[in-house]
């Protein structure tokens, strides 16, 4: 059987696999939406470009 310890420790690392595949989805999400932001921002320069001939 196992010692209260060894179950503790196990809870933990659990815990702490979940709670950082949790961070990597949050940074994917950043990434994601500074992509966005950098097309929108392109696209719009490219209209403005347009705009001025």
């Amino acid at each position: 059987m196992m010692s209260t310890a060894k179950v503790t420790l196990a809870i933990a690392l659990f815990a702490s696999v979940v709670s950082l595949s949790g961070c990597g989805n949050t940074i994917r999400g950043v990434g994601a939406d500074t992509a966005n932001a950098v097309d929108a921002t392109q696209d719009a320069g490219r209209k403005v470009e347009r705009a001025a001939r």
